[in-house]
This record gives structure tokens, C-alpha cells and sequence, in this order.
């Protein structure tokens, strides 16, 4: 069987091959959106009833919501403009905040986002949530998820479809799913790769510039993360490029960001 596990990779990448928007990255998506969206509506349930989210009305949460409208209402039209509405084709956002001191966020397939009471001192202003929020959608509509859920299946289950790994080993295909979109606090935000979260970076910053928030933040707001170091860094920050590379590459893709920024 191993032996045809190369054979049946590069099969599974000839015929699921995409694109991803803006950096124009090819990828292995084997697996139907329709149906991840669909298991990751039933884990972000499950996440919001063992944690539980802040009132509507509390401020922390309408800021978030706020900033969480005006990039996915841009991003819609973005794609909508270069043909690529499919990429959140049955989405219904929603956008949640949990009292939870750990920094992180993550966006769910279907746009469910959650942020932790935990990253917003370092997110200070809109500008800064518009940092994460437009970090965390851009991984959703690139659908790193899938990509890394399609790579794990090849790997430990030996390429067979999501279906059947749901039946015969529905273990792995659920922790392969909280892996691959980063629920709960213990996994969070790192579980992408590093390619992914440079590619999120860069796209993030398109998204913020498009809703009207000046992606220079995003500098800023990386090292008030790099601040929060030390020693250990924070399991945020584990598996993301280095502080210097990522604030690095950022300035170096900001002049084709703030084509898009108009105040």
C-alpha cells in the first residue's frame, strides 16, 4: 500500500489543484467544502457551548462584529469582482468573543470567528482586531484548512476521502479537524504552517486596507506580539515565522497593501 501512496498523492493534486486568491499560490484542496463547512459548524457549536461567549451587547464583542462586517462585506465584493465568489460560497458569518485569556483567534469554513478576550489589550484598536480579523478570514477564504485536513488524511490515513475516514475512523477525522482550523484554546491559531501564515499575513493586510483600516498597523500590532515573548515565546507565536521575518515581509508587501487603503 505505500507504494502507491506518492502515485495516489500526486493523482489527488492533479485533480484538485487551485489557486489561491491575491498571492495566486497553487494548492490540494481533496476535500468538498460543502461538507467541512458543515462538520466545522457542528465543532464551532460544540466550542461555543463549552465556552461561552460574550453578551450581544457588551463592547468587546460589538467592536469585534463591527470590524468583522465592514472586511467580510469587502472581501465578498473583492471576490465577487475576480470571479471568485465560490471561495465563500455558503458562508454566514457570525462573529463571537469568549472569555478566555489565551491570545488567539480563528475562522472557521463557513466564516465563524471567534476572537479570545485574551488578544484584544494587543489588539488596543479597531485598526488592530482589523489585523486579526483580516489575518483569520484571509486563512478561511484560502482554505488552509483544507489544505492541511487534505495533507493529513494522505499522511495518516492513507489517502482515503473524508467520508470514509468518518466512518472508519471517525477519531482522526475529528482531531484532524480541530488541528486543521485551530479550535480551542489548546491548539489555536499556530496549527498553520508557516507558508499559511505568511500567505494569511499578506492577504490579511489586502483585506483590512479594503474595509477602510490601515494595514500599517499591522506592523505595530506584531510587535506588541514580539513584546510579549520573553524568554518562551507565547503559543501563539510557536509556529509562525520569526517576529523579524514576519514584520519584515509585511513592510516589504505594505506598498502593494495600501493601493487598497483609501481613509
Amino acid at each position: 500500500m505505500k507504494r502507491f501512496l506518492p502515485i495516489l498523492a500526486l493523482t489527488l493534486f492533479l485533480i484538485s489543484c487551485s489557486k489561491v486568491p491575491i498571492t495566486g499560490r497553487r494548492q490540494m484542496n481533496m476535500l468538498p467544502e460543502s461538507q467541512l463547512m458543515s462538520m466545522s459548524l457542528t465543532a464551532y457549536q460544540s466550542f461555543l457551548s463549552e465556552n461561552q461567549a460574550l453578551a450581544n451587547g457588551d463592547q468587546d464583542t460589538r467592536n469585534v462584529r463591527e470590524v468583522g462586517s465592514k472586511i467580510s462585506k469587502s472581501v465578498e465584493k473583492f471576490l465577487s469582482d475576480k470571479g471568485q465568489s465560490k471561495r465563500v460560497k455558503g458562508f454566514e458569518w457570525e462573529f463571537n468573543v469568549v472569555d478566555d485569556p489565551t491570545v488567539n483567534a480563528w475562522c472557521m469554513p463557513g466564516g465563524k470567528v471567534v476572537f479570545y478576550t485574551g488578544i484584544l489589550p494587543i489588539t488596543k484598536t479597531a485598526s488592530g482586531i482589523a489585523v486579526v480579523m483580516g489575518h483569520e478570514i484571509a486563512h478561511a477564504v484560502a482554505r488552509h484548512g483544507n489544505e492541511r485536513m487534505s495533507q493529513g488524511l494522505i499522511v495518516q490515513a492513507g489517502g482515503i476521502g473524508l467520508s470514509v475516514a468518518l466512518q472508519q475512523q471517525p477519531e482522526l477525522a475529528q482531531g484532524l479537524l480541530l488541528q486543521s482550523f485551530g479550535i480551542g484554546s489548546q491548539l489555536g491559531m499556530l496549527k498553520f504552517s508557516r507558508t499559511h501564515e505568511s500567505e494569511a499575513d499578506k492577504m490579511g493586510l489586502i483585506f483590512m486596507a479594503m474595509a477602510g483600516y490601515n494595514p500599517q498597523e499591522a506592523v505595530e500590532f506584531w510587535k506588541r506580539m514580539a513584546a510579549l515573548g520573553g524568554q518562551k515565546p507565547p503559543e501563539f507565536l510557536s509556529t509562525h515565522p520569526s517576529n523579524e521575518t514576519r514584520i519584515a515581509d509585511l513592510e516589504a508587501f505594505m506598498p502593494e497593501a495600501m493601493k487598497y487603503y483609501k481613509k
